[in-house]
């Protein structure tokens, strides 16, 4: 299926906007540390609602919150290993750590300040969550490093996609950047793996236009379910979120 018509680009399109905005951050967290920064989409409680979705996915005995007692077993059982991509201030994963998740879990974003910032918050908190990893990394221009792994079991977007799709940067082929996103997630995810995407620019009939189709190894699986407005005869939510797997 065609890609919907693009966004105008924005400052929030830009890394300079980012860089500015995370030195700032970082700045009021140094001078108060209640101050961790932004979190996005919390009018919409888009973060609380990830987070039960993959809760309910961990009840359904389809995501593994701990480690198996038994140490023999295969690597697939292990607890699930999360990747959050334009970590921010490192809020979702500091969250989903505080909901008993144990497995590897990995930050990254472009913004080095970014990356500071998550990371002093991560030495604030204490030793239960030194073990989260942060990393400035370019998703569209830079390969991934060690961290990456065997892949994810669950890659995580909330509002990445969106500031992407804001640039007005075109890539080798021409394209605006946003276009080469998807195929950048994929190798990210392992078989069988969840990539969790949150959006406010988007339908959900245009993010899964974005994610899916010919050529795509996801399959849309679910949605979290928001309330719903309507307006001018039809109903929708100012907030998506959608589940895609990848194949096997």
């Amino acid at each position: 299926m065609p890609h919907p018509t693009h966004l105008d680009p924005s400052d929030l399109g830009t890394k300079s906007y980012w860089d500015t905005a995370y030195t700032v951050e970082h700045s009021n967290f140094s001078q108060n540390a209640s101050d961790e920064g932004t979190i996005w989409f919390s009018d919409a409680g888009a973060e609380e609602r990830m987070l039960q979705f993959l809760e309910d996915l961990a009840d359904e005995g389809q995501l593994a919150k701990e480690p198996p007692e038994d140490t023999d077993a295969h690597d697939e059982e292990t607890a699930a290993r999360f990747l959050d991509l334009g970590t921010g201030n490192g809020h979702l994963l500091f969250a989903l750590r505080e909901d008993g998740w144990e497995g590897e879990m990995c930050g990254v974003d472009y913004s080095g300040q970014s990356v500071r910032l998550a990371e002093s918050i991560r030495e604030a908190k204490g030793e239960g969550y030194a073990d989260i990893g942060f990393e400035e990394w370019d998703i569209l221009s830079q390969a991934p490093g060690a961290w990456l792994g065997g892949g994810f079991n669950v890659v995580l977007d909330k509002g990445t996609f969106d500031a992407i799709c804001l640039s007005q940067e075109t890539d080798a082929q021409g394209r605006r950047i946003c276009e080469g996103y998807r195929e950048k997630v994929e190798p990210l995810v392992r078989k069988g793996g969840r990539f969790l995407i949150t959006s406010c620019n988007w339908t959900e009939e245009e993010l899964r236009s974005w994610f899916e189709g010919e050529g795509s190894g996801f399959v849309f699986e679910d949605k979290v379910k928001y309330p719903s407005f309507t307006f001018g005869g039809k109903t929708g939510s100012s907030v998506v979120t959608l589940c895609f797997r990848k194949k096997e």
